[in-house]
């Protein structure tokens, strides 16, 4: 095995959903194809500008943006900054607005993107899919081999549900609050391969995973493959997929910091012998259930002792397991700032629950959102 280049961080980006609002009452707005069209012809989010496409998702009522790979958090924080703002434009010249909410608090009856894909899904998940209006934000970051990406993968799984806690950004659904800080990873837990996952131990034994499940024809394709942490099908990277997308532009790039130096962290390990822990996917799956309710509001489980334990003793013991690793990358006191400035106001899911109380009614929870969403 051979350790890559110190001094050289490992390339990363994210992916994030964002809601698709009119600006005035807060109703989620099918209208993605339009965004896309109007980017094209006004140059936002073209190969040639220097961004990802915007792309379309399950439902026309949202949108995908994405990150060019780099090694820089000061670019990738202007990236996330630029793309938020260029979907923000795109959006704007079809009489919409983008916020960054990972479900709707206004209620709404999602329409489905007419691709054939998405078709089969609807018909294959029935309510799971009809229902299915969730934004996520995916962190990728590069590795160098499959092997050293599952050897990866054993060994991030009990440092996920912090990440979750930390970005909840989810409380409402069709109109009320659910009591969770991350109703998406409920909702998006309908999916059948959606989850923690049991160690592998080889990319070999990974591919025999995915291979028996795709057996099963429960699942369309290998991309339905939607494990908390996956092998990228596209590109030599690792996927976490466990955040809610995040309300502040801060806090995404944050995300990005905490997901590298995890994958740095558990990659050290694997070069140097440490296995990974063997603790089972129940008690993971039980750890993500309690990230979710209560976000940081409550207890969660700690990712070394899998006992209750307050939620800024396991931040602080997550902060600590990666504080090399961030070192190494020069993203420590960025990602401490941040961190800090997060813990000081709350979770996307707090700030919408002091919008709601501001305004006694979630029109006013989106309106806020809109503007935090690109003013952060």
């Amino acid at each position: 095995m051979t350790a890559p280049d110190s001094h050289r961080p490992r390339t990363f980006g994210v992916e994030e959903e964002l809601l698709l609002v009119d600006p005035v009452s807060g109703t989620p707005q099918a209208v993605s194809g339009a965004v896309i069209q109007y980017a094209r012809e006004h140059g936002d989010g073209l190969p040639g500008s220097g961004r990802k496409p915007m792309e379309t998702e399950l439902q026309r009522e949202q949108l995908e943006t994405g990150t060019r790979p780099t090694t820089s958090l000061d670019d990738l924080a202007d990236q996330v900054r630029g793309t938020r703002l260029a979907a923000a434009r795109a959006a704007g010249g079809v009489g919409a607005a983008i916020a960054a909410l990972a479900t709707s608090p206004m209620a709404v009856r999602p329409s489905l993107t007419p691709s054939a894909r998405y078709r089969l899904m609807a018909a294959a998940y029935g309510r799971t899919a009809d229902e299915q209006l969730t934004c996520g934000c995916h962190v990728h970051v590069h590795v160098s081999s499959p092997d050293e990406g599952v050897a990866v993968l054993d060994r991030i799984r009990p440092w996920l549900p912090p990440l979750l806690a930390l970005s909840g950004n989810s409380p409402y659904w069709q109109g009320i609050d659910t009591g969770y800080d991350s109703w998406r990873h409920e909702a998006w837990g309908r999916w059948p391969s959606s989850g923690p996952t049991e160690p592998f131990g080889s990319a070999k034994a990974y591919r025999a995973a995915v291979a028996a499940l795709l057996r099963t024809g429960a699942l369309l394709d290998e991309g339905m493959i939607y494990f908390d942490a996956r092998l990228s099908r596209n590109y030599p990277t690792v996927e976490i997929r466990v955040s809610d997308v995040c309300l502040n532009a801060g806090d995404t790039v944050l995300m990005a910091a905490l997901v590298r130096a995890l994958v740095d962290s558990a990659a050290l390990d694997w070069r140097e012998g440490r296995p990974p822990d063997p603790v089972r996917a129940d008690l993971l799956r039980l750890a993500m259930w309690r990230a979710a309710r209560s976000g940081l509001r409550d207890e969660l489980v700690h990712p070394v002792t899998h006992e209750a334990a307050p939620a800024r003793r396991v931040v602080d013991a997550l902060f600590a397991h990666l504080s090399p690793a961030l070192e190494r990358n020069g993203d420590r006191e960025t990602a401490g700032r941040l961190l800090e400035a997060l813990l000081e106001r709350g979770n996307g899911a707090g700030l919408q629950r002091a919008a709601h109380h501001r305004s006694r009614d979630v029109r006013g929870v989106v309106a806020e959102a809109i503007d935090r969403t690109v003013g952060s």
